[in-house]
């Protein structure tokens, strides 16, 4: 039988893991929403629809054909261990059409939600090679 101050704790432990279950969802929610708005201005500026940033499988066909890769490369994300080849080689496409270099590519990579919308709302321009 759980004592009265057992019971409090716990009801202490629920309401504080609830809070921050909350938080961090919040979180979440804030980030996927900036790499979204990061997104469709890369795919406007790629003369592509900016809607398409917010349809799953869809925005990742997109993402290929800004990188200018063949679209079959969708295959190739699905097979595990060898999807990271073109994990890698599709953002180092879009940072080479908006003409930047390999620190690009490691931050799109690493860091979406910062350097997505860096590219779309900053003065690259795209220029497909």
């Amino acid at each position: 039988m759980m004592s009265t101050v057992q019971m409090m704790l716990a009801q202490n432990n629920n309401a504080a893991g609830a809070l921050t279950g909350g938080v961090f969802l919040v979180i979440w929610l804030a980030i996927l929403v900036v790499v979204i708005v990061g997104l469709w201005k890369v795919f406007e500026k790629a003369g592509q629809p900016g809607w398409a940033a917010i349809i799953p499988i869809y925005n990742v066909i997109v993402l290929i054909q800004v990188a200018g890769k063949p679209i079959w490369w969708i295959i190739l994300l699905i097979i595990p261990i060898v999807s990271i080849i073109p994990g890698i080689l599709i953002p180092h496409g879009i940072a080479q059409n908006f003409g930047k270099g390999v620190g690009w590519t490691i931050g799109l990579i690493f860091l979406p939600f910062i350097f997505y919308p860096m590219l779309g709302f900053g003065s690259a321009t795209y220029n497909p090679r």
